[in-house]
């Protein structure tokens, strides 16, 4: 009996692709869950699979030698992790783990590489997301150059809501301050601000979006740069 493929679910970069193609990228995938915080790999470890989550989120994390750290990708249903595959990586130059619980399908790294190969609107769609990437990643740095504390906070509770599909999605300081790269003062503070506004209600680990067009009147302009953009060359 041949095996029950697994359902893309609302993964956007799956659901870009024709049946045919679709059937043959799920027939080599399964699907995994994760916990918050459950790690998916670890930095300099070797690049076994890739993941396309159907669900949650997932932060990439680059740990600098006296033990600093920041958040560099964070991906949800929009996008898949691993996409280095296809360019001949074989380890990761990151921390991978769960930020909101998650569905991910997990394919083979050497399989993906190999249906990328292959051609097709499969290596179309991956090709347009890894513009994509290089495009948001420049903006990234930028943005953590010279925006606001308070503006990248809205910008990365906005990214997350977005991802999570939810208002409301757990959170601590100290993690919202290694994802946006300062130290927790400052997320302490900026968080008030976005609190003591109506934006987000903030309270024991988890957050609530309450006004979602006045947090990205707070955010700076990278959110919407980079909604564009992936509207522009993913869609």
């Amino acid at each position: 009996m041949p095996r029950e493929l697994p359902d893309p679910g609302e993964n956007r970069l799956l659901a870009a692709l024709p049946p045919d193609e679709l059937a043959r990228i799920l027939a080599q995938a399964d699907v995994i869950s994760f916990r918050a915080r459950d790690v998916l790999w670890r930095a300099t470890g070797p690049l076994e699979s890739v993941y396309f989550p159907r669900s949650g989120v997932v932060s990439a994390v680059l740990v600098m030698l006296d033990g600093r750290a920041a958040e560099v990708g964070v991906v949800g249903r929009e996008g898949m992790l691993g996409v280095g595959a296809f360019l001949g990586a074989d380890s990761h130059p990151t921390h991978a783990f769960c930020q909101i619980p998650a569905e991910v399908l997990r394919m083979p790294a050497t399989a993906f590489a190999a249906e990328v190969r292959r051609g097709g609107r499969f290596q179309d769609v991956v090709y347009r997301y890894t513009r994509f990437l290089l495009d948001a990643t420049g903006r990234m740095v930028a943005c953590n150059c010279l925006h606001r504390v308070e503006a990248r906070c809205a910008r990365w509770l906005l990214m997350s809501r977005d991802r999570a599909g939810s208002d409301e999605f757990p959170l601590t300081q100290e993690f919202l301050a290694l994802m946006i790269g300062v130290r927790r003062p400052s997320v302490t503070l900026a968080a008030g601000i976005l609190q003591k506004a109506g934006l987000i209600s903030y309270r024991h680990g988890r957050v609530t979006v309450l006004d979602r067009e006045g947090l990205e009147d707070a955010s700076c302009e990278c959110y919407r740069a980079v909604q564009e953009e992936y509207d522009r060359i993913c869609l």
